[in-house]
């Protein structure tokens, strides 16, 4: 039988459309399908139509701007052209001197407009690279929340869109940055670049760290807690919360990494972004916490509060579980995150730094919130002494909780040698719950006021028994153990203010604290010896004593507090004018004791200077001794008790005064003595004759001795008295012949110094010459 057959019009189809035939059509039921995939096909075509359309368009624009700019710059090449072809011509025919004038004025106008044609090219230029910089991170932004809108999880095409937006992102910043150095007046470019940029930043950076989330989420963070033996105390070994990140591997990992990466990359955009910004501007940019770190605290934060509100009565639980968290989770942030922080040039970050500095930022929102408000309410009901007191066992508590806890977080960081990062108190502020006082300084003030109260409680008891005033701290001052302490309670409450974050921190709550304590053992020292000198005006020696132990108190505790303010620790709050004025913290503390020992050791010198006075009355109103002649002339009987009443006091005075303040006594009371005598006995108008002179030249041997046991050349201290001894002891030939040459010269040819010509004068006047 024959077969018939149909021709139909042969063409070579393309290998692509074999094969999407044979994949359509590989059975005869395939054909019913026809309409389907015609349908399907027209709407590709559609779509791949609108798409050229759209591409057409901006091309159009493209090329008409460009044109519009090129006709511009064509115009202006036209004129240098021409400018050019006179310049030729004026060079071919250089006899006419005319046109080389016009030339001369023409040639730096003709400069200065091809510099503005330049100008002008380059400016079209760059706005036309940005623009079409920032239409891809526009269209990268689009598709990336269209994907968004079909799947809410995590997506690798999204992901890629993110990078390719970033990446775009960056070299516009380059752009930008290189703007802003070269040609800074082209402001308006910037501004209209930088706002088109915000715009894309504000989709991009919530959409980036949304998905973020989403894959963290995916992968199992925040791990559960339920699995922590915590609170079991007979397991000497808790149980170590599973780490997800140690987990990752394969496609997984992969997906991390790239959503890591893109969140560096992005902050470190801003932070470029705003360097640029704020350069120029007398502002210090503020290192922002890592965004992925804080991703990573964040829901664990609120899977721990759920423990917290059970352990509101319990605070050292919840120090234990944010102090656990953080250990058990922070190696990974070595071994896994840093390097893909160094990777993408994130400069000065420490993913440890930045994990410990989060989670202890969590626990100082929860602090702040929940558990010091509840404690200063129950300081403010606090009716009776017993339940004041129990508030303030409670906070005295929570902040010992808080200062163990800065502690071991602080030992995580420097185990890995970044102590000296931690020496910024900004950065210090991140890693210590303490800086909960940072934001609130009227609860700094509450805890001051607490521990001045506790320690003064303390002080009270011990500065009213004698026996501690009786009793010696220090051989080398003399000091009484009451002194050492107050120095030792001054010492714990600057222990306490060392934690703090701050030195404007430490310096207030040592001003809050110390201040008050000291200001009240000056008091204490200052009634002590005021009651003594009201009760027998320091004639009685148990009475000088008391005044002498309390001299002793305050030198011991002066000399404490300078040493004190040498240290580094005091040094930094010098420059603190707002609380200690450009001087050490003590400055006020340290004038108000020293003031308090001048003017005691000032009234003991007075005190025997007095005695003194009232015991020589006799023997400087008997002027008609230095007259007298007499052998074998012994020392005055009144004038040698007067001397061994004050050699007994300044003896008692050098057993119980300390050495620096007895030096000060002693020669005052030389002082003293040098003034009286001399203004009592050598200018007192007696009359001296040899016999007077060799009197008073013995008189004045005793009194020398009396004070060599305290220095090897006593006369240095009696000055006047012993000037005045040698005036006296000038021959009369000498002493005529000085007068009628000139006065002046003659006397500091003899070496006087601390008489006056005047007193010279006088003392030569009661000399008598006998024979």
């Amino acid at each position: 039988m024959a077969t018939s057959s149909c021709s139909f019009p042969s063409a070579p189809l393309s290998t692509s459309l074999n094969q999407f035939l044979a994949q359509r059509f590989g059975t005869k039921e395939d054909l019913s399908k026809s309409s389907y995939i015609e349908h399907e096909l027209s709407v590709g075509c559609a779509d791949l139509e609108a798409t050229l359309s759209d591409l057409d368009r901006r091309l159009s624009e493209t090329i008409s701007v460009y044109s519009s700019r090129s006709d511009e710059v064509e115009e202006h090449l036209r004129g240098i052209k021409q400018g050019l072809v006179v310049l030729k011509s004026s060079i071919t025919n250089p006899v006419h001197e005319e046109n080389e004038e016009i030339l001369a004025e023409e040639l730096p106008a003709l400069a200065k407009e091809v510099a503005r044609v330049e100008t002008i090219r380059a400016y079209a230029e760059t706005a036309l690279k940005l623009n079409g910089l920032i239409g891809d991170v526009e269209d990268s932004v689009s598709s990336s929340v269209a994907e968004k809108l079909k799947s809410s999880s995590y997506s690798v095409n999204s992901e890629r869109n993110h990078q390719k937006a970033i990446s775009s992102l960056k070299e516009i910043e380059s752009i930008l940055t290189s703007i802003a150095k070269t040609r800074p007046h082209w402001t308006c470019l910037v501004s209209a670049v930088d706002n088109r940029v915000d715009r894309a930043l504000a989709v991009l950076r919530p959409q980036s760290i949304s998905e973020h989330r989403s894959l963290l989420t995916s992968l199992g963070w925040p791990p559960p807690l339920s699995g922590s033996n915590l609170m079991n105390t007979s397991n000497s070994i808790p149980t170590e919360f599973s780490n997800p990140l140690f987990s990752l591997k394969g496609d997984l990992k992969t997906k991390y990494s790239e959503s890591f990466l893109s969140l560096c990359n992005l902050q470190e955009l801003q932070r470029r972004r705003k360097c640029r910004q704020l350069e120029g501007h007398n502002f210090e940019l503020i290192r922002p916490p890592l965004w992925v770190i804080e991703e990573l605290v964040n829901p664990i934060s609120i899977l721990t509060e759920r423990h917290f509100s059970k352990w509101s009565d319990k605070p050292e639980f919840v120090f234990a579980l944010v102090y656990k968290i953080t250990r058990d989770f922070v190696d990974s942030m070595d071994e896994i995150l840093q390097p893909l922080v160094d990777k993408a040039n994130l400069v000065g970050y420490s993913c440890r730094e930045e994990w410990i500095g989060g989670t202890v930022t969590s626990l100082c929102t929860y602090l702040s919130k929940e558990i010091f408000p509840k404690y200063i309410e129950a300081l403010e009901k606090g009716g009776s002494d017993e339940i004041s007191s129990n508030a303030r066992t409670l906070w005295l508590n929570l902040v010992d909780l808080m200062i163990s806890f800065d502690k071991r977080t602080q030992q995580l960081i420097s185990d890995t040698g970044l102590l000296l990062s931690l020496k910024e108190d900004e950065n210090l502020q991140r890693v210590s719950s303490l800086s909960v006082f940072c934001d609130r300084p009227d609860w700094l003030e509450i805890w001051a006021e607490i521990e001045k109260f506790e320690v003064l409680e303390k002080l009270k008891p011990a500065i009213g028994k004698d026996k501690n005033w009786s009793s010696v701290v220090s051989d080398e001052n003399k000091a009484p153990a009451v002194s050492g302490a107050v120095v030792k309670s001054l010492s714990l409450l600057i222990d306490r203010a060392r934690p703090l974050p701050s030195v404007m921190l430490r310096a207030r709550f040592i001003r809050l604290t110390c201040g008050p304590v000291i200001s009240e053992f000056i008091d204490c020292m200052v009634h002590r010896c005021q009651e003594a000198e009201g009760l027998t005006a320091l004639t009685d020696d148990d009475a000088l004593l008391k005044v002498v132990r309390s001299i002793n108190a305050a030198q011991y505790f002066e000399s404490t507090l300078v040493e004190w303010c040498e240290d580094l620790f005091f040094l930094d709050m010098e420059s603190l004018s707002e609380e200690t004025g450009g001087e050490c913290i003590f400055h006020e503390e340290i004038s108000k004791i020293k003031e308090f020992r001048i003017e005691w050791v000032e009234k003991i010198s007075t005190v025997i200077l007095r005695g003194f006075d009232s015991r020589t009355r006799d023997y400087v109103k008997n002027k008609r001794q230095w007259r007298e002649k007499m052998e074998g002339y012994a020392v005055s009987r009144t004038f040698l008790d007067s001397l061994d009443y004050v050699q007994g006091k300044l003896s008692k005075l050098e057993e119980g005064l300390n050495a620096s303040d007895f030096v000060t006594v002693w020669r005052g009371v030389a002082n003293g003595i040098d003034q009286l005598i001399f203004n009592g006995v050598l200018l007192g108008g007696a009359k001296f004759n040899d016999c007077g002179v060799e009197r008073l030249d013995v008189d004045l041997s005793v009194l020398f001795g009396v004070f060599k046991a305290w220095c090897l050349r006593p006369e240095g201290f009696f000055a006047k008295v012993h000037e005045g001894l040698r005036i006296l002891k000038i021959d009369e030939i000498d002493i005529r012949n000085g007068l009628l040459r000139d006065k002046e010269k003659w006397f500091k040819e003899k070496g006087f110094r601390r008489l006056t010509l005047t007193e010279a004068d006088r003392l030569v006047k009661y000399r008598v010459f006998e024979g």
